[in-house]
Order: structure tokens, then C-alpha cells, then sequence
């Protein structure tokens, strides 16, 4: 008989929602999990995204755990590398360890009808059963590469932003950035110094507002240390100012005139050239993209060494890049800031459901899930940041928070059932959410601001961003609703379950 490990839950991905959910496990009383780590750190998109300049766009004190609280954040704003090691120092604090499996990439994860368990194979050749899976892979794990002809022929060096070769040196180069996303933002002004020539290939202009950033002083740092409720009251505040600017995305776009001409003061001020300005003014409602900050881009692109490309990148050949606009250029490195895989996550071709279809199958026509976590066909499946979980506004963890109170009464239901039991979501309570949810995006800026955005699946439908606020998702996400799921009892007795469980991993 084949050997393998079974536990209660397996977690996929050891960023914000795999620790979170490890966390909470934890807190629950539940020892008996594994966390599943393709690289061979914790971190998600903060250990894999390291180029220059990478910092986060949410203040530090809301871009962290309410159970975790960091008084010692160095900035409002914090980079990279102190995200990543407040994520290293909550895997030390909690004790996940001995629980998390580094390099365990999953190849498949399948779901036994019989054994009423998920197969779990990992690219190391290990193989796991577990009652429960917990997704947390998130939406920003796997880097998007354009299909341009010539690209790989390119006798340069080319890498995407979330994989940053630091061991190449730009001094001197002449260097062609694609995208004007979040990370392009950021990586411009920290490299055109260094660059010989930078060009920038734009399909469409950010809108960019003014970043607050500042150094925290000791005494704020102090003051969090020794009465904690102040960090929890700087926390409250910046949630509620976020909560109160929903309405404005959601409900009433037109109210973010004001907005747009906050950011083209922003502009305005750094760019003097009336062409370059031009190129660079949305011609799209503020919001309908993700809102950028920066208070280096636009000085950046004013220097001489830079150019503005006003549309993407074509063709590549040799060491020329053509824009789809005829311009041509030439560069000796190329950076690709062209995003990830969001509506068509890599991880659903990897899951088989009861029905013997992959999620990706399962999802052709658009991501669906109920209440953002539980998929159709797939009994004791859960996702963190799963559909329309996305926020426009304000932190994440917030909503992965919301998703790990979700998870935790959806372990206890179990519980309460008692026996080899599994829920599985009834395909009408997943189609109702998603009616509800897809008619409030009707009215959002990101529905009717007049640009197309990473939001949006290939049918144009809006399959990642939270229409409302956080308190709504989390009133909507505080307990399972067992009236929405199927209860799915196994057909065969627990003094099967062991060879049934040596069988299925034959």
C-alpha cells in the first residue's frame, strides 16, 4: 500500500491568506494541518515581488493583521522587504513552523467521492489527503507575459517585474519598460537614473495621486508599543476613512470629479511639456483603474533621458521594439510590467472537482464562488481572495480577515455534522450571490468609467472587485449559511476511509 500523510486541512500558499488561515487554524483548536509552499520562503507577492522600489500602496498600520499588530512599522507606506519580514516574524510568533512544507508546489488536487477527502500531489513527488483545502495561491502569483511576436527572440535581457534579476545591471542600458501598472510605477523612478535611455511603452495613462509617505517617528513607535490601543485606534481611523469613500466607487462615480483634479494638479506640477502631458491624462473616470501613488513617476518622466511610447508594445525584432503606433525603438533590456493572472488563476487548471472537471472548466465562463470562497462541484474546497473579493480602495486583509471567520464556522459545521461529511455549495445559492453581486457592479465606476482594467474576464465582466464595503463583506461572511450547501455523507463506512485513502493515492 502506498504511504502517504493525511490531515484535517491543507493549505495552499504561505502569503498574507495562508498564514492568516494557519493563524487562525490554530486559534480554533485545529493542530492537525499542513501549509503547502511552492518557493522555498514564506511571503506571496512580497517574497516573489523584490524589484526596486516595491512598497505597498496601503498605510502600514491597515496593511497588517488585527491579531498582529506591528508597532514598529518604519513608514506610513511600508517597502517590500518590511513586509516580507513582518510576514517571516508571524510565522515565528504563531508558531507555523513545524506546519508549513517549503517547495511543495501542487500539481493536482483531486476530489475522492468515496473517501470524501481531496488528493493533494505535489511536484516533489509527495502525495497528501486532507478533509478540507484552504486556497490561498492568491490572485497575484503568477506573472502574465504578452504573446508579442519576437519577443523571444529577443538577444537582450527580458524579466517580469515579479521576477526581478537583480544580478543583471541596468547602468548604461538602454531600457524599455512595458505597462504603467502599480509596479511600473514604482520601478521607473528608481531605475532611470541608472538607465541609459528608459522608454516607456503606455497603452493607457495611470490616473496618479500624490503618495503621503513619511518616516514614523520614535515616539509614534513608542506610544504604539506601550499602549497598544492607539495602534488599534490609527488602524480604526484609516479603515473608516476608506469605508466612507466606498460609496463614491460603488454608488456614485460622479463624485470623483474632484479626485481627478487632485491628480492632474499632481501631474501638472511635474510636467511642463503640454505633449507629455497630454500623453500622459486618462481619458477615463478616476477609479475605474486602480488609483496610483507616487510622487517620483511623473518627475522621473520628465527627465531627459526618458521617453513616452503612447502605445503598447507590437513586435519585437532584433533589438528593435515596435509600438503598435509604428514608433520604434531600441533597448538592450526589457522589463515587463504587464500584471498576472487574475480571472484565469494557473492554480484552477490544478483542482478536479466531484464531477471530474478542473475548476478552470468549471470556471469558462467567468469566476463564480459563494460569498467569495466556496465553488460549486467542489465539496471542502475554500479560497481566500477568491471572487469578487478585491478591493479598490482599501486593504486587503481586511477581506481575508472576513474569509478566515468564513473558514473557521465552515470547520465548526462540519464538526456539528459529525462523521466523513463535506458541504458542497448548491450551484442555485452560487448563482444567487453572484446575481446580487454582479447587479450592484452595475452602477460602480469600474462597470462605467470607460476603460478596460485587469478587474475585467475576457467577456468584459467585472470577476475580482467587491462592490460595497468591507463591514458588508463581513456581516455577509461572519457565519455559514448551511442552507446554501449540499451535506454530502460518505457511502462508505469510517472503517474504510484507511483503504480507501492507501487506494486513491496508488
Amino acid at each position: 500500500m502506498a504511504q502517504h500523510e493525511h490531515v484535517r486541512v491543507a493549505v495552499i500558499g504561505s502569503g498574507f491568506g495562508g498564514l492568516g488561515a494557519a493563524v487562525r487554524l490554530r486559534r480554533e483548536g485545529i493542530t492537525d494541518f499542513l501549509v503547502l509552499e511552492r518557493a522555498a520562503f514564506v511571503g506571496g507577492t512580497w517574497r516573489d515581488n523584490s524589484y526596486p522600489g516595491c512598497a505597498c500602496d496601503v498605510p502600514s498600520h491597515l496593511y497588517s493583521f488585527s491579531f498582529a499588530p506591528n508597532p514598529d512599522w518604519p513608514r506610513t507606506f511600508s517597502g517590500q522587504e518590511h513586509i516580507r519580514a513582518y510576514l517571516e516574524r508571524v510565522a515565528d510568533t504563531f508558531g507555523l513552523r513545524p506546519h508549513i512544507r517549503l517547495e511543495h508546489e501542487v500539481t493536482l488536487m483531486r476530489w475522492d467521492n468515496d473517501a470524501l477527502h481531496w488528493v493533494i500531489d505535489a511536484a516533489n513527488g509527495t502525495t497528501l489527503t486532507a478533509d478540507v483545502v484552504v486556497s490561498a495561491t492568491g490572485p497575484l502569483s503568477d506573472p502574465k507575459l504578452p504573446d508579442i511576436p519576437g519577443l523571444a527572440d529577443f538577444p537582450g535581457k527580458v524579466f517580469h517585474s515579479a521576477r526581478w534579476d537583480h544580478g543583471h545591471d541596468l547602468a548604461g542600458k538602454r531600457v524599455a519598460v512595458i505597462g504603467t501598472g502599480a509596479s511600473a510605477i514604482q520601478i521607473v523612478p528608481e531605475i532611470q537614473p541608472r538607465a541609459r535611455r528608459l522608454t516607456l511603452f503606455q497603452r493607457t495613462p495611470p490616473w496618479v495621486m500624490p503618495r503621503m509617505d513619511r518616516a514614523i517617528s520614535a515616539p509614534e513607535k513608542w506610544l504604539h508599543r506601550t499602549l497598544p490601543f492607539t495602534g488599534t485606534a490609527r488602524r480604526g481611523l484609516l479603515w473608516a476613512i476608506r469605508e466612507l469613500q466606498v460609496g463614491a466607487f460603488t454608488k456614485h462615480p460622479d463624485q470623483l470629479g474632484l479626485v481627478e483634479k487632485i491628480a492632474k494638479a499632481n501631474m501638472a506640477r511635474a510636467i511642463r511639456d503640454p505633449r507629455l502631458r497630454a500623453k500622459l491624462t486618462p481619458s477615463y473616470r478616476i477609479g475605474c483603474k486602480r488609483i496610483l501613488l507616487s510622487n517620483a513617476y511623473y518627475p522621473a518622466l520628465a527627465e531627459p533621458n526618458v521617453d513616452v511610447v503612447a502605445s503598447g508594445l507590437a513586435e519585437v525584432r532584433g533589438t528593435t521594439l515596435v509600438a503598435c503606433d509604428g514608433t520604434e525603438t531600441e533597448a538592450d533590456v526589457i522589463v515587463l510590467g504587464t500584471g498576472f493572472h487574475v480571472t484565469d488563476m494557473p492554480i484552477a487548471d490544478r483542482v478536479v472537482g466531484a464531477e471530474g472537471i478542473t475548476l478552470a472548466e468549471s470556471w469558462k465562463d467567468g469566476m463564480e464562488s459563494l460569498r467569495g470562497a466556496s465553488a460549486a462541484g467542489f465539496p471542502n474546497w475554500m479560497t481566500i481572495i477568491g471572487p469578487n473579493t478585491g478591493l479598490g480602495n482599501s486593504s486587503m486583509i481586511l477581506m481575508i480577515e472576513s474569509q478566515l471567520n468564513y473558514m473557521a464556522d465552515y470547520l465548526r459545521q462540519l464538526d456539528v455534522l459529525g462523521g466523513r461529511v463535506a458541504l458542497a455549495a448548491r450551484p442555485s445559492a452560487v448563482g444567487a450571490w453572484n446575481r446580487r453581486v454582479q447587479d450592484r457592479m452595475k452602477r460602480t465606476v469600474w462597470n462605467t468609467g470607460g476603460c478596460t482594467s485587469w478587474y475585467l474576464d475576457a467577456s468584459g465582466r467585472n470577476t475580482t472587485v467587491w462592490p460595497g464595503t468591507t463591514a458588508e463583506f463581513r456581516r455577509a461572511t461572519r457565519s455559514v449559511d448551511l442552507s446554501e450547501y449540499e451535506v454530502v455523507r460518505s457511502p462508505v463506512p469510517d472503517g474504510g476511509r484507511r483503504a480507501l485513502a492507501e487506494e486513491s493515492v496508488r
